[in-house]
């Protein structure tokens, strides 16, 4: 284990963590996933995890192999389209994760989930945890909208507010 990574976990507290993602951005947040869902159908889940465990840092378990087991937990692989899309947030590591389900992931090239996570980057690297957020929302969302748009009534099959781990 390094223990540079193990130290940033260490020191990640949840007051730290809520100070990037407090109440208002959480609504900020889900307000943009209900908004754009009803232009498309597929799910957006977004979930923020301020730090792993020692039992996975000592693993060695990367942020991607924790995006995947989230994406999992969370049920963003059982829709119905399979057209569901995780943004994780690993705070502790500055992390940005993009889980697709694989009705989507084949529809999307890789560059254009790599451009989404770099501007999400960009924001947090400032500072600016909401508008960043916000951003990544509308930029899967407009993804899900040109792939599956919206046909009649959509059911919401995963919940729009924000998870914090």
């Amino acid at each position: 284990m390094e223990l540079k990574r193990f130290f940033r976990h260490v020191m990640m507290t949840p007051a730290t963590a809520a100070r990037a993602f407090p109440s208002k951005t959480l609504d900020a947040i889900q307000h943009e996933i209900a908004a754009h869902e009803k232009r498309h159908r597929g799910e957006v889940c977004f979930v923020v995890e301020g730090e792993l465990t020692t039992a996975q840092l000592w693993a060695g378990l990367t942020s991607r192999q924790r995006a995947k087991e989230v994406f999992a937990a969370q049920g963003v692989w059982n829709t119905e389209e399979n057209n569901g899309v995780l943004i994780y947030v690993l705070l502790a590591e500055h992390r940005v994760e993009i889980v697709a389900d694989r009705g989507i992931d084949r529809k999307v090239g890789e560059g254009e989930w790599r451009a989404i996570v770099d501007s999400m980057d960009g924001f947090f690297r400032e500072g600016r945890y909401e508008e960043g957020a916000v951003a990544g929302v509308r930029s899967v969302s407009q993804l899900l909208e040109r792939h599956f748009p919206a046909s009649g009534d959509g059911t919401n099959e995963l919940g729009d507010r924000p998870v914090i781990l």
